[in-house]
């Protein structure tokens, strides 16, 4: 069995605790372990949340009052995508990972995209020319005992 789900999101911080939510259930409706399900929802607020605030359409001038979320649960894997009609990534992005300041501390910008490459088994970051951004990302899945979709 799988599972297989999608969102059309107003790009709106509501949205973000809705689809983080939609997956912590599903998820644990499936079986999946918690820490796995934690993970994973953390990677998917960052992703959303960088689809909030970075999603718009800059092209025609005018923000683009949506985003999409699909998430696949099949077999011994979780699949995420994450996809808004934004500039998307800069060509060149010098690193992937936040890095602390001299103070120590992380910088408040930025720590989203290395958060979910922390977080995942597998991450692409790629732009769709004239169409916004994606971020993918995936994680090999561990299950309760007795869970719905656990693989024998």
């Amino acid at each position: 069995m799988s599972i297989w789900w999608s969102l059309h999101l107003r790009r709106e911080a509501a949205s973000v605790p809705l689809a983080r939510r939609l997956l912590l259930g599903t998820m644990e409706t499936a079986g999946v372990d918690p820490d796995i399900s934690y993970d994973l929802s953390v990677a998917l607020s960052e992703a959303c949340a960088n689809a909030v605030e970075h999603g718009g359409d800059t092209v025609s001038g005018g923000a683009s009052a949506a985003y999409r979320v699909t998430a696949y649960l099949d077999g011994e894997k979780c699949r995420i995508e994450v996809a808004d009609s934004g500039p998307g990534f800069p060509a060149r992005r010098a690193r992937r990972t936040a890095v602390p300041s001299r103070t120590g501390c992380l910088p408040e910008h930025g720590r989203g995209l290395g958060l979910i490459e922390q977080l995942a088994d597998h991450v692409h970051f790629r732009n769709r020319p004239g169409r916004g951004a994606v971020v993918s990302f995936d994680k090999i899945l561990k299950w309760r005992e007795g869970a719905l979709l656990k693989v024998s």
